[in-house]
C-alpha cells in the first residue's frame, strides 16, 4: 500500500511512520532545528551543521560541506539499516540534495517523508541575525533558499517522497503536532493463534472444506483464531468470485488477514483500466466476474488496492507474504520489497517448461522470524530454514494446505479434481530435511552467532578458536553427522557448600531453585557411568528415509541409529555391538507400546552408559590407577618404618598421624574410582540408564515435565527383558518446605554414603523461566563427598584444601551450561520441524565448540 499526499491544514497533526527517513526542508532560519528538538528524540536527528563541525571543528565552514554530507549519509544509512527512524536537519532546498536522501531511503527500503517549513524571508533573516554564528549571513542566501523551496513544492511527490507535510508560517509550525504511526505491515501486536492458508486459485469448495476442518463456521472460529491468506485467491479455478466473497467478508469482519498474490495484483491492474494480458488463468476470472454486480467488482477493486505486501506478526516471530521474503526486507516498505513479496526473485534463466527459475532464497535464510508463503507449487509443505511454502497445488489437483500457528501443525484437504492443467509437474523447488544441501565448512568455520528462539539467549556466540577445535573433533572422531542430531549440555555444579567437611551439598541446590522461584524439583540419581545419547529408529528403512543413511554397497542392511558420547564419538568401535544395544532398546520401546503412543518411528534418548571404565579405561589406567598403585606401594612401607621408630621411642607421633591420614585418604580414593569399574565382555556387564526422551518424529519432548518423562522411561525399563536398561531412582522435593528439603538431603547422604556418585536436581517442569523471563539452570549436579576425591584428589577433604577449593569460580561454568542448553533445545526444535541437516548441525556444532572454552574441568 502506498501513500503520497501533501497536506497544508492549519494546526494539524503530522503523522510520521515509525521507520522512515524524515527530511526537514526549509531556508536557513526557518526553525528546522528547533522543530526537530521539539518533536523527535535527539538521537533520531542528524544535523548537517553538526556533521560539518565533526569534520572541520566549525559548523559554519562551508568548505567542509561535501565531507559533512558524506558523514550525514553514512550515519543515516547505519541507522536505517538497524531499523531506526532518522530525521535529517539540513536546508534540503536543492533537488540534488533531496535526490540523494530519497535514494538513501530506497536503498534501505524505508519511507521518505518530507516536512516543509515555509517561513517569510523577514523571519528567517531576523533569526539568523540573532545568532552570533549566522549574523553575517548575506540576505541573498535566504532569498535563494526560499526561491528554490517554492519551486520545489509542487515536485516533492514526483521526487519520491511518500508523504509530504507543508507548514506555512510561524503559527502553523508552532501549532503542529507530530505523532508516530506504525507501518501498515507491522502487526506485531497480533499474536494469533492463526490459520495461514496457502494459494487457493478460485477453488472455493476446497476453501470451505478446509475452513470447516480448521473449525470455522461461516468464516468465524469459535476460539477466536484468525485466518491469514497468502494471496493468489483468484485465477485458474472454478469460482474466483466465491473465494473473494468469503475472504473479503472474513477480512472485513476482523476474522482474517490477507496479503496480495501476483494474480490479485494483475487482476487489480485490469480493474483499474490498465492493459494486461489475460493469461495464466486471468481470462477465467474475468469471465466469472462478468456475472457479478458492478458494486461487487468495485468492492474487489478497492479490496485489492488496499492489500499490504506482507505482515510481521506475533512479536516479530512470524512473517506472512506471497512469494517469500529475506530477513532484510521484513517490516520494510518500498517498491522493491513489494515486488519481492509478490513475485520473488528469479535467476534470469528459464527452465525446460519456459518458466522463470526462482532464486532459492530460502536455502540461505537465517532469520529469527518464520516466513510462511506460497506462490511456487510444491507437492508437500515442508519446513526449510524456518520457512515454509503452503502452495500445494490445489488448483492443479493437489491439496489446499493451512498452517496452524503457533502450533506449527499442517492441515490440508484434497482437491476435488484437476481444475487447471499445470505447465509442469508439481515438485519441490527447494531441498528440505535430509535431502537439503550437504554440510558446508563455511557453516561452522570462524566466529559464529547461532540464532535461537529463546528470549534472553536468542543469540549464542561461538569463538573462532573454539569452532576450530570443534571442527577437529567432528571431522576426525564423531559418528556420521546425519546420526548426530543433538549433543547434551554440560551440567552446572551446585554452589560451594560451607557445611563442615563438604565442598558440595544439596542444600545449596535447593536454595538456588527456591531463589529462582522453582517450587518443585526432582532429584535424579546420578549413575556411575558416561553420558550417552541414543538415536533409535524403528528399522533401517526409517533411518534411511528420515536421516538419509544406508548400509554399505551390496548390503540390504543399514544402521538403525547411533549411540554416542557427549562429544559425538561412538561408544563402541564395533558397529554390530551398537546395533545390538539399539535392538534391545527398540524391543523395549515396542513392548511398551511407545511407538504408537508417541506416534513416531524414531526417538532420541538421553542416558547414562555404565560402567565408566567402558569409555574411560585409558584415563583410569594413566591417572587414577597410577595414583592408587603408587600409594599402595609407598604407604605400607612408610607406615611400617614410622611405627618401628615410634616403638623405639623416637618422637614421630605427628608425622605418623599425618601419614596414616594420607594412607586412609589414598585408600578411600582407590575405593572411590573402583566403584566405577567392572569387567565387561560384549554387552555382558553393560548397563544403560535412560532418563529423558528428547525428541520423536515431528516434535521435541524437551519441554515435557520430568515426572512424565520418568514415567515413560519406567515403562521402557519394565519391558526390557535383557538386563540392559536400568531405572533412574528419583525423589521429589518442595523447595519451600523445610521437611521436604531435609528429606532430600537425607536421601543424598544415604545414597552417597553407600558409594553413589550423587544426584542431579532439576525443576519438575522443563524449560523453566525465572525472574525477568530468563531461563533457570535445567539441572544442578550435586556430587558425593567420596566421589569428589576422584575429581579433586585423595586429600581434598583436608581443612586447608577445602578452604582453598571453596574459592572456586563457578559463574563461567554456569553460563556455559545455559548457553549449551539453549543450543541443545534449538537443535531439537529444528530436528522436530524437519529442518535440513546443516541447520540442525549449526546448533549441535555450537555445543561442541563451547566445550572448548577454557573452564576448570573439575567443575
Amino acid at each position: 500500500m502506498s501513500e503520497t499526499r501533501i497536506v497544508t491544514e492549519q494546526g494539524r497533526t503530522l503523522s510520521v511512520t515509525d521507520l522512515s527517513l524524515v527530511v526537514l526542508i526549509g531556508a536557513s532560519g526557518s526553525g528546522k532545528s528547533t522543530f526537530a528538538r521539539e518533536h523527535f528524540r535527539s538521537t533520531e536527528v542528524i544535523s548537517s551543521d553538526f556533521c560539518r563541525g565533526l569534520v572541520s571543528d566549525d559548523e559554519n565552514d562551508q568548505s567542509a560541506t561535501r565531507d559533512a554530507f558524506d558523514v550525514l549519509h553514512y550515519i543515516a544509512g547505519k541507522r536505517l539499516a538497524a531499523g531506526r527512524r532518522t530525521v535529517v536537519d539540513a536546508t534540503s532546498v536543492q533537488p540534488e540534495a533531496r535526490r540523494q536522501l530519497v535514494e538513501l531511503a530506497k536503498q534501505y527500503d524505508v519511507l521518505p517523508i518530507a516536512i516543509v517549513l515555509e517561513v517569510p524571508e523577514e523571519v528567517c533573516a531576523e533569526r539568523n541575525a540573532a545568532r552570533t554564528d549566522r549574523a553575517d549571513m548575506p540576505r541573498r542566501v535566504i532569498q535563494r533558499h526560499i526561491r528554490e523551496l517554492r519551486r520545489s513544492l509542487r515536485h516533492l511527490e514526483r521526487e519520491g517522497f511518500r508523504k509530504v507535510h507543508v507548514l506555512r508560517g510561524v503559527e502553523d509550525i508552532r501549532g503542529a503536532r507530530v505523532v508516530t504511526e506504525k507501518r501498515y505491515n507491522d502487526l506485531t501486536h497480533l499474536g494469533g493463534p492463526f490459520d495461514i492458508i496457502g494459494d487457493i486459485h478460485g477453488c472455493a469448495r476446497e476453501l470451505e472444506s478446509l475452513l470447516a476442518k480448521l473449525g470455522y463456521a461461516d468464516g468465524v472460529h469459535p476460539d477466536g483464531r484468525q485466518a491469514v491468506f497468502v494471496g493468489d485467491l483468484v485465477d485458474r479455478g472454478p469460482d474466483s468470485p466465491g473465494v473473494l466473497r468469503r475472504v473479503m467478508g472474513m477480512v472485513k469482519s476482523g476474522n482474517a488477514l490477507c496479503v496480495p498474490g501476483n494474480h490479485e495484483n494483475k487482476y487489480g491492474r485490469l480493474l483499474r483500466g490498465r492493459q494486461v494480458q489475460q493469461t495464466h488463468g486471468l481470462a477465467e476470472t474475468v469471465e466469472q466476474m462478468a456475472g457479478e454486480s458492478e458494486e461487487f467488482r468495485t468492492e474487489v477493486r478497492e479490496f485489492i488496492a488496499g492489500l499490504v505486501s506482507h505482515y510481521v506478526l506475533d512479536g516479530g516471530r512470524l512473517v506472512v507474504c506471497h512469494a517469500g521474503l529475506p530477513e532484510k526486507y521484513h517490516g520494510r516498505t518500498s517498491g522493491r520489497v513489494r515486488s519481492h513479496a509478490l513475485y520473488g526473485e528469479t535467476t534470469g534463466e528459464t527452465d525446460e517448461f519456459g518458466l522463470p527459475v526462482r532464486y532459492p532464497w530460502a536455502e540461505d535464510y537465517r532469520g529469527r522470524a518464520a516466513v510462511v508463503y506460497g506462490h511456487t507449487p510444491v507437492p508437500e509443505a515442508t519446513w526449510l530454514n524456518n520457512t515454509i511454502c503452503l502452495d500445494t497445488g490445489a488448483v492443479f489437483g493437489g491439496k489446499l494446505t493451512a498452517l496452524r500457528w503457533p502450533e506449527r501443525e499442517l492441515v490440508d484437504v484434497p482437491a476435488e479434481q484437476v481444475w487447471y492443467e499445470p505447465v509442469k509437474p508439481l515438485r519441490s523447488e527447494a531441498p528440505g530435511g535430509h535431502d537439503g544441501r550437504p554440510l558446508d565448512l563455511a557453516d561452522v568455520r570462524g566466529r559464529r552467532v547461532v540464532e535461537t528462539r529463546f528470549e534472553g539467549q536468542s543469540r549464542v556466540s561461538v569463538r573462532e578458536e573454539n569452532a576450530a577445535a570443534a571442527l577437529e573433533v567432528m571431522s576426525r572422531f564423531a559418528v556420521d553427522p546425519r546420526l548426530l542430531p543433538y549433543l547434551p549440555p554440560t551440567m552446572a555444579p551446585t554452589a560451594t557448600s560451607h557445611v563442615e567437611g563438604y565442598l558440595e551439598h544439596p542444600a545449596e541446590a535447593f536454595a538456588q531453585y527456591a531463589q529462582d522461584g522453582v517450587a518443585r524439583v526432582v532429584c535424579e540419581e546420578k549413575h556411575m557411568g558416561s553420558r550417552a545419547v541414543a538415536l533409535v529408529c524403528r528399522d533401517a528403512e526409517t533411518a534411511r528415509k528420515r536421516f538419509g543413511v544406508a548400509g554399505v554397497p551390496g548390503s540390504e542392511a543399514g544402521p538403525t541409529g547411533s549411540l554416542y558420547t557427549r562429544t559425538g564419538r561412538p561408544f563402541f568401535d564395533d558397529a554390530t555391538v551398537t546395533e545390538e544395544v539399539l535392538g534391545r532398546i527398540r524391543t523395549a520401546v515396542d513392548e511398551a507400546g511407545l511407538w504408537a503412543e508417541l506416534d513416531t518411528d524414531w526417538l532420541l534418548l538421553d542416558a547414562e552408559l555404565m560402567p565408566w571404565s567402558l569409555k574411560a579405561s585409558g584415563l583410569l589406567r594413566s591417572q587414577y590407577a597410577a595414583v592408587g598403585a603408587a600409594s599402595g606401594a609407598v604407604f605400607p612401607g612408610a607406615l611400617s618404618a614410622l611405627e618401628g621408630a615410634a616403638a623405639r621411642g623416637v618422637d614421630v607421633g605427628d608425622l605418623l598421624s599425618r601419614q596414616r591420614e594420607r594412607a586412609s585418604d589414598a585408600a578411600a580414593f582407590t575405593q572411590a574410582y573402583r566403584r566405577y569399574c567392572w569387567p565387561t565382555q560384549g554387552l555382558e556387564g553393560v548397563r544403560l540408564a535412560p532418563f529423558q526422551i528428547l525428541a520423536v518424529q515431528g516434535r521435541s519432548l524437551a519441554g515435557l515435565p520430568h515426572d512424565e518423562q520418568l514415567a515413560l522411561i519406567d515403562r521402557l525399563v519394565e519391558h526390557d527383558n535383557t538386563g540392559l536398561l536400568r531405572t533412574t531412582r528419583r525423589l521429589y522435593v518442595d523447595t519451600g518446605d523445610a521437611e521436604s528439603v531435609r528429606a532430600g538431603v537425607d536421601w543424598w547422604l544415604e545414597m552417597t554414603g553407600r558409594g553413589g556418585e550423587g544426584m542431579v536436581v532439576k525443576p519438575l517442569g522443563a524449560v523453566v523461566r525465572g525472574e525477568g523471563g530468563r531461563l533457570v539452570q535445567p539441572g544442578i549436579k550435586c556430587r558425593g563427598r567420596e566421589y569428589l576425591r576422584i575429581i579433586y584428589g585423595p586429600e581434598y577433604t583436608r581443612p586447608d584444601n577445602l578452604a582453598r577449593l571453596r574459592g572456586r569460580f563457578l559463574n563461567h561454568k554456569r553460563s556455559l551450561a545455559i548457553r549449551e542448553y539453549v543450543l541443545g533445545l534449538e537443535a531439537l526444535a529444528r530436528l522436530a520441524e524437519g529442518e535440513p541437516l546443516w541447520r540442525v548441525h549449526e546448533a549441535v556444532f555450537g555445543v561442541l565448540a563451547l566445550e572448548s572454552e577454557p573452564v576448570d574441568p573439575r567443575l
